[in-house]
């Protein structure tokens, strides 16, 4: 499956703020939740939970 533009604006974003890469692709519900904690707990872990979700969906 072929990359848009929207995806690529969505990884940039996931890799400099990863929860809004996760609010961009699903938007507010438990995915967001999960990769704010992520997040907290530590940096790169969020960013790949936001890149799965973005590469998943």
């Amino acid at each position: 499956m072929p990359f848009t533009c929207s995806d690529i604006c969505k990884i940039i974003l996931a890799i400099i703020l990863p929860p809004l890469g996760v609010l961009a692709e699903k938007g507010c519900g438990v995915d967001l939740l999960i990769n704010i904690a992520l997040t907290i707990l530590g940096f790169i872990p969020g960013i790949i939970h936001a890149l799965y979700i973005i590469f998943k969906y």
